[in-house]
Formats: structure tokens, C-alpha cells, sequence
């Protein structure tokens, strides 16, 4: 079993015997199209490319994924299918160094947030001071 299945695996071990049976028995019952139990899998496909820790892993799970999305046949696993293949070198990226830009993303967000509720900031020093200002009182927090 290879790193992508064995990890696929692992997820499914945190769901307990019982809430697999609910799952799988709400999908039955709930999904008769079964776009809704397809699109989880897809998105349980993803989560495994994504912990891919080498380039062949990485592939062979992205191939997995392709043909699921083929499969599931929707305008969303279509669109992701799109976005998988947008981004692949930062994936591959992510598959051999485990470093993604998420800490910059959230900074950044964090910065755009100050930026809302700057209100009445009409001096730009006094902006540029608010934003180390309130990144110090995050990290000490």
C-alpha cells in the first residue's frame, strides 16, 4: 500500500465503525444521484494528494484523482480538476518540501482586516504603525 493509500486509510480509521455506517447509510438513503457521496470522495482524494510527500506519490494520486473526476462527471470536480492542474507546480512544490505560503496568506489577511477597521485612519503613518502594532499583540496572544 503506498503512502497516498496508507494515508487514505488512516483518515478512515478516525471515523468510528458507527459513524461510517451513519455516513454511508445517510448517502444511501439522502443521495440517490450519488453526486454528494461522489464529490466526498473526491474531496477525501484531494486531502491524500495534498500529504503526498513525494513527486511519484503526488502523481499517482493526482492520476487517481483524474480519473475520479472523470468519473463523478460535475461541473465542480471539473472546476477543481482545473484548479488541481493551475496550481500543480505549487503542488509538487508542497509534495517534496512541505512548505506552503500559509503563514504570508494569513498575514496578509490579517493586514487587510486592520485595513477595514482602520476607520478614521487618515494619516498613513499612523496605519503603518497599527499594523505591527496589532501583529505584536497577535503573537504575544
Amino acid at each position: 500500500m503506498g503512502q497516498p493509500a496508507a494515508a487514505a486509510a488512516a483518515r478512515r480509521q478516525h471515523l468510528s465503525p458507527r459513524a461510517l455506517a451513519r455516513l454511508k447509510a445517510t448517502l444511501r438513503a439522502d443521495d440517490p444521484t450519488d453526486e454528494i457521496g461522489a464529490a466526498w470522495g473526491i474531496k477525501e482524494q484531494l486531502r491524500g494528494l495534498l500529504t503526498s510527500r513525494s513527486l511519484a506519490d503526488a502523481h499517482e494520486a493526482k492520476m487517481r484523482l483524474g480519473v475520479s473526476v472523470l468519473a463523478a462527471d460535475m461541473p465542480e470536480t471539473y472546476r477543481l480538476w482545473t484548479t488541481i492542474t493551475a496550481w500543480w507546480e505549487e503542488i509538487e512544490v508542497l509534495a517534496v518540501t512541505g512548505v506552503t505560503n500559509a503563514r504570508t496568506e494569513a498575514a496578509n489577511t490579517s493586514i487587510k482586516q486592520i485595513e477595514r477597521t482602520g476607520r478614521g485612519y487618515r494619516n498613513p503613518a499612523n496605519y503603518r504603525t497599527r499594523v505591527p502594532l496589532a501583529s505584536a499583540a497577535q503573537t504575544t496572544a
